[in-house]
């Protein structure tokens, strides 16, 4: 009778404590995100053909996704209409080509400098591509090696160059994402992945200073070097694979000697019942 009466008062406990649990984990309702009101998005979405097409562009960008609106890039006064567009509030408006670096590189000052320096850089305002050549205006795109295309890069001249850049390139952004999606498995684990996290992102800005060089030889070097550096961050994680495998193994053979205590305890009681 005193065993039942024990099984029941823990049995009740552990209810309490999972109900408990259950309403701690129950996902908060949710709560619309505050938008700040950009006069420029709510004028121009509602206008048709040329001048709305900016905000159905902009809404697809990455620009949009980081929550950088019209007014980041143009000035103004997102606020009020009346003044949206007044160079007394800071409008710059569209900028003319051979501006456009210096317009996108108030944000990418690295970028700026890197393309400045290529051919492409030295080639602006004699035919040479900006920015918003590959980047788009409004309709920004992430920077990736998917923008070096041949339908792209056939534009100005033949592809075959640029595949090979992209081809030595391609090896590294893959190690680049396989242990940049590792080090967040760890970190979610609640590992201290800090150092690790430091050590590619020094790495990826180095590998992002290679978007705008042309010169394969030079590409293809500078490859090498971060694929060695991305190996050292690879080996880290490695050596805490092994570790967590260790300890997988080790926690497997205490359960089981718990498991066998238990039985053993278990057929001890049993025979001298």
């Amino acid at each position: 009778m005193r065993y039942q009466e024990i099984v029941m008062h823990v049995s009740g406990r552990v209810f309490a404590l999972l109900s408990l649990l259950a309403v701690a984990l129950a996902p908060l309702p949710a709560v619309a995100a505050e938008l700040p009101e950009i006069v420029c998005i709510q004028c121009h979405s509602t206008m048709p053909g040329r001048f709305g097409e900016p905000v159905t562009l902009w809404k697809g960008s990455i620009h949009a996704e980081n929550g950088i609106a019209c007014n980041a890039c143009h000035g103004g006064d997102s606020k009020d209409a009346a003044n949206a567009m007044s160079p007394a509030r800071g409008f710059l408006g569209a900028p003319k080509e051979t501006a456009i670096p210096a317009f996108c590189g108030r944000c990418h000052v690295g970028v700026m400098r890197d393309y400045l320096a290529s051919a492409h850089g030295k080639a602006l305002g004699k035919g040479g591509p900006t920015c918003v050549t590959c980047h788009s205006n409004h309709h920004v795109v992430k920077a990736s090696l998917e923008l070096i295309n041949e339908k792209s890069c056939s534009r100005c001249h033949s592809f075959e160059r640029a595949r090979l850049i992209r081809d030595a390139m391609q090896e590294t952004e893959g190690m680049i994402v396989a242990i940049d999606g590792k080090i967040a498995r760890y970190k979610e684990e609640g590992t201290d992945t800090e150092g690790m996290e430091k050590g590619l992102f020094a790495v990826r800005n180095r590998f992002h200073t290679l978007f705008h060089n042309v010169d394969v030889a030079l590409v293809k070097k500078e490859s090498a070097g971060i694929q060695g550096d991305l190996k050292k961050i690879q080996d880290q994680l490695t050596a805490l694979d092994n570790s967590h495998q260790k300890r997988k193994i080790a926690g497997a053979v205490v359960v089981s000697a718990m498991l066998l205590l238990a039985l053993f305890t278990h057929l001890l009681r049993k025979t001298y019942d």
